[in-house]
């Protein structure tokens, strides 16, 4: 099988897998214990906290351990506009992850807040014009489901920006110190470690400054307060591994993944017959090619790639299985029939030319199939 699904989450790093077996085989320990082993796991954390926050570009206590990207931006979200409602307002786009809409949507109908909606273009990226009554806002600086990346520096207000970076900040250099992109606009930032090559089930809040935030999971106390519950301690240290192997050739991978990406679109584009990209052709992941096939169902493409030895998908992982078009492509202006054709490529290493080859083989052939 040819993995060609690394947005839903890539494959585990070996560096990730290293650092997890070191952990588990030194014993099982709670970081909130004070014994010895306690004490060895919390510097375990500590240590995995100083890495990742060195990558960002922001102190140790500006990374806050959650158990996923869906985890950061609730807290992100949530956590930041209970702590700090100021007008009650948030501005999001219907373009977004569902952990982000479905975040203001809970504000909206449980605490009141007024949810607005900014306007996505049709390669879907964000109108950037800077609304002046925001209390918090809420975008994605990569849309996960095709490709394009926003700048939220564009931003330019005085309410705070959360950022979901889980697509972003795995192929992007991203950095939130003075002077770093995506800018000083960013509040807050959520990461996953599964799209870096480390575990699923680990995240983090990146803060680049201290903010009000309060708890949406309350217990223990754990993260100084912001975040109640045990440690993941192996999967926090194969995160941090897996953060700290992508950092070390971010730029070097970018390029590769790049010209892969751009040979792939091309192929489809001129080999199988309706086929569309879709996001922006250059502002976009340098591992993503996302496409509209006209006349075809996407799942009958997924059925014959995934015949074929082939792993892609129609969108976000965590849409899978619902037969209703997507919202992202909704809110681009494509058309709910046209949506419903929807394929998305997220490449963890450069395809050869044998396999672009066969990769529009394959596709041409059900659309024909499909058109007769």
């Amino acid at each position: 099988m040819t993995y060609l699904d690394a947005a839903a989450t890539a494959p585990l790093r070996p560096e990730a897998r290293e650092a997890m077996l070191r952990v588990w085989d030194a014993g099982s320990a709670n970081p909130s214990s004070v014994h010895s082993a306690g004490q060895w796991a919390a510097r375990e954390v500590e240590h995995a906290r100083e890495r990742i926050a060195a990558a960002f570009g922001v102190r140790p206590d500006g990374v806050v351990f959650t158990s996923g990207g869906t985890e950061a931006n609730n807290l992100g979200i949530i956590g930041r506009a209970l702590a700090e409602p100021g007008s009650r307002r948030i501005y999001t786009t219907r373009a977004e992850h569902s952990s982000v809409l479905a975040s203001c949507d809970y504000l909206a109908r449980v605490h009141g807040f007024e949810v607005r909606f900014l306007e996505v273009d049709g390669e879907g990226s964000v109108d950037t014009r800077a609304p002046e009554d925001a209390s918090l806002i809420a975008v994605g600086l990569a849309n996960g489901e095709v490709g394009t990346v926003s700048d939220p520096g564009e931003l330019l207000c005085a309410a705070p920006c959360h950022v979901d970076a889980v697509q972003a900040a795995a192929n992007l250099p991203l950095s939130l110190a003075a002077g770093g992109w995506p800018g000083p606009a960013v509040a807050s930032m959520a990461i996953a470690s599964h799209k870096f090559g480390g575990p699923q089930g680990v995240g983090a809040l990146i803060l680049p400054r201290d903010a009000p935030l309060e708890p949406v999971i309350h217990g223990g106390g754990q993260e100084s307060g912001r975040r109640s519950g045990t440690h993941n301690v192996a999967g926090i240290a194969g995160f941090a591994a897996a953060v700290a192997a992508h950092t070390a050739r971010a730029g070097t991978r970018a390029v590769e993944l790049m010209r892969s990406r751009d040979e792939l679109i091309r192929a489809v584009e001129t080999g199988v017959p309706g086929a569309r990209l879709t996001g922006h052709r250059t502002q976009r992941l340098p591992n993503h090619a996302s496409f509209v096939v006209d006349g075809v169902s996407g799942e009958a493409l997924l059925v014959a790639l995934d015949v074929a030895g082939y792993a892609v998908s129609s969108g976000s992982a965590c849409r899978a299985g619902q037969s209703e078009p997507s919202p992202v492509l909704l809110a681009m202006g494509i058309d709910a029939d046209l949506a419903r054709s929807a394929l998305r490529f997220t490449l963890p290493a450069p395809l050869s030319a044998a396999e672009i080859s066969r990769i529009v083989e394959v596709l041409r052939g059900e659309v024909q199939r499909a058109r007769a």
